[in-house]
């Protein structure tokens, strides 16, 4: 593969007629745009592109697809202003930015606390809008709103439209997400009125400042219906009159026949996200006969990866175009003269585009993205942070293995260091497995026995058991107080390397499965500054691994026997067994575990729901009905009491369709005496007796 940015300008103009010598017209122009984005000479790439789409002008939009970083509007400002000259100097109508491109999203409650932010961004628009002239940008903003006796949140989400030197119209977000990891209404204030209001509504606009104009923009002759993420989600047809609110902004926009919809968004990806998205997309172009530009953020905020992924559909539904998954990229497209490329997704979306929604094992079409999603999460979470290095426990089992292959993916090996923690009762194949897999990776690796600590630590702790005895009773005869001295030892390890050694941060394991059962240590296994896979099932895990076996530049790195090996924590021997507690015998099967949290998050199944239906698991294996009621009736049990643990989980990468990630999913921890069961009407009436 050339690289661009290697070519001195002579060399950069054989390599430019070399392209242009082998590939048509179209095609030329997204190899030289390819050429941009990795870095070549600017000039001598934009005036070729300039030339090249000369017939192509009427109509042509850049999608600029980049990754902001949430608060920093200087390095956001950088950005814009890069992807405006680069619009403007190779020709183009129109360039489209992200949702809240100069804040970066989600700012979350930043804005209300540091209302100074908001104000710098206005600056930066303001000053970005000089530049912008002979091409229009649409710029996402926070707006403030200003009023001494002010009704409502303080602010708008909005997208300035700005040209020849100036701001000339406002668009406002109308729909407001509350739901999963969004809370847009915190802070925000929903638009009152649909499309765009006048430059001089800026920082002075309420229901009572709303103009009669236009709800499109007219740029060089064509009409533009703009909107802001949520609000194209909201189609009743599409969605069988299920919708969360009670307009539709495209359905108002498309009133006055654009001749493009617009949407500018910041859309994090998750498990069956993309079907839905690219169904919803094209039915609204194909609804209404009009194409939809749909420009996306990339990148990651804390726990949000976004997939970028900006797509093109035309007039009939069909897709046109389509940026890079999980890349930034500059994409030129124009919707009305069939000018466009299609990037492939993540490998295997492609074939869950009409999945029917069913619990399945069969996780193949989802691994690459879920893999770069958390390697974005990671490098993303390190890189804005300021941390260039992970230090965490290698225990020789799928957990820490599969966090240290993404680690390493994503930080370089050379930036992660692998501690085995051996006890008393760790195996030598566990160590043995460690050492294998850190060699395979080429990450640093040591060994530290936790042994003396753990005696230490059990001496003092066993003579002040005895003095708190003295005053209180209740100990328990049997308890899991050895069983967290040694993974906490752990993580003393991890936090000590952490803060010896400078940009170093510890990474907590745990994993979704577990997590939903409470089976993690606070302050061991789960301690950290950050968790790659709390949101990743233990059988997806598994799947995972043998993937980046398989995908992985270097080939199975990841030894078999760590993927063969039944997962146990290894803090307690089995009295049935001798051997170290195997976690399955703890809980239950994993394959049948993971069907119930996706029953729960995604059917919002109860438990005769379950108890009465065929798993996946029974297909295979023979279940009685007391043995599934005794493993709901753990599960619910544990759940309830993991409630806390869920609370204090760093922050950690958002993968599944739904997730207990406290930014998507909140519930009171004092909850945890919900009857998961409920009660027949006679027994409630019985009850309501024995009250009087």
């Amino acid at each position: 593969m050339t690289k661009f940015d290697k070519l001195n300008s002579e060399e950069l103009e054989q390599e430019i007629q070399n392209i242009l010598n082998k590939y048509n017209e179209k095609d030329s122009i997204y190899k030289l745009s390819e050429a941009y984005d990795k870095g070549a000479d600017s000039k001598i790439i934009e005036k070729e592109l300039k030339r090249l789409l000369t017939p192509y002008k009427e109509g042509s939009i850049g999608l600029a697809q980049i990754n902001p970083i949430a608060g920093d509007i200087e390095y956001n400002a950088k950005k814009v202003v890069k992807y405006i000259n680069h619009a403007q100097n190779i020709g183009l109508d129109v360039v489209v930015f992200p949702e809240l491109v100069l804040m970066g999203y989600p700012i979350e409650d930043t804005i209300d606390r540091h209302p100074i932010i908001v104000e710098e961004n206005i600056k930066w628009l303001k000053e970005i809008a000089k530049i912008t002239t002979s091409t229009t940008a649409m710029v996402g903003f926070v707006e403030p709103r200003k009023y001494d006796n002010l009704t409502g949140k303080k602010y708008y989400n909005a997208v300035a439209i700005l040209s020849d030197g100036k701001i000339q119209g406002i668009v406002r977000k109308s729909l407001l997400p509350t739901y999963s990891e969004f809370n847009d209404y915190r802070y925000i204030e929903p638009s009152p009125v649909i499309g765009t209001q006048p430059a001089e509504t800026l920082e002075n606009f309420d229901s009572d400042k709303i103009q009669k104009s236009t709800k499109t923009s007219l740029i060089n002759g064509k009409k533009y219906g703009i909107s802001i993420c949520e609000d194209c989600w909201n189609n009743k047809e599409f969605f069988n009159d299920t919708t969360l609110y009670s307009i539709d902004p495209i359905d108002e926009l498309s009133k006055e026949n654009p001749d493009v919809f617009l949407n500018c968004s910041a859309s994090p990806t998750r498990a069956k996200k993309e079907q839905l998205k690219h169904n919803m997309l094209s039915f609204i172009a194909k609804r209404y006969s009009t194409p939809i530009v749909y420009v996306n953020q990339v990148g990651a905020i804390d726990n949000s990866s976004f997939d970028g992924s900006s797509r093109v559909f035309d007039k009939n539904g069909k897709l046109l175009a389509r940026a890079k998954s999980f890349k930034e990229q500059f994409l030129i497209v124009n919707p009305h003269k069939n000018l466009g490329k299609i990037y492939p997704l993540t490998k295997g979306l492609e074939k869950t585009l009409t999945e029917a929604k069913v619990y399945t094992l069969e996780y193949e079409p989802d691994l690459e993205r879920t893999y770069k999603t958390i390697i974005q999460g990671i490098k993303d979470y390190f890189k804005k942070t300021g941390f260039k290095r992970a230090v965490l426990g290698l225990s020789g089992g799928l957990d820490s293995t599969v966090c240290a292959v993404l680690l390493a993916d994503a930080l370089g090996a050379e930036n992660v260091f692998g501690i085995s923690m051996p006890s008393k009762i760790t195996s030598k194949e566990s160590k043995s497995d460690a050492e294998q897999l850190a060699n395979n990776l080429k990450i640093h690796f040591t060994e530290a026995s936790i042994k003396n600590m753990v005696e230490v630590t059990n001496n003092c702790l066993t003579s002040l058991f005895s003095e708190v005895e003295k005053k209180w009773d209740g100990r328990y005869k049997q308890s899991f107080t050895m069983d967290n001295i040694q993974a906490r030892s752990r993580a003393m390890f991890l936090w000590g390397i952490s803060n010896e050694f400078g940009s170093c941060l510890p990474i907590a394991t745990s994993d979704k499965s577990e997590l939903y059962m409470g089976y993690a240590t606070i302050n061991g296994d789960m301690s950290g500054g950050f968790a790659p896979i709390a949101d990743v099932p233990k059988t997806k895990l598994f799947a995972l691994a043998r993937w980046m076996n398989s995908n992985r530049e270097d080939k199975n790195a990841i030894p078999e026997a760590i993927i063969l090996k039944k997962p146990g924590a290894e803090l307690a021997i089995d009295p049935k067994t001798g051997k170290p507690l195997v976690a399955e015998d703890a809980l239950m099967p994993y394959e049948f575990l993971d069907e119930v949290i996706w029953r729960i998050e995604n059917k919002k199944e109860h438990y005769f729901d379950m108890l009465h239906s065929k798993f996946l698991y029974e297909q295979k294996n023979e279940v009685s009905q007391e043995q599934k009621a005794e493993w709901l009736d753990k599960f619910y049990r544990r759940m309830s009491t993991a409630l806390y643990k869920w609370s204090i989980l760093p922050p950690s990468v958002i993968v599944d369709s739904k997730s207990i990630n406290k930014y998507d999913y909140k519930q009171p921890i004092t909850s945890s005496r919900i009857n998961y069961k409920g009660l027949p009407v006679e027994e409630i009436r019985n009850k309501i007796k024995e009250f009087i």
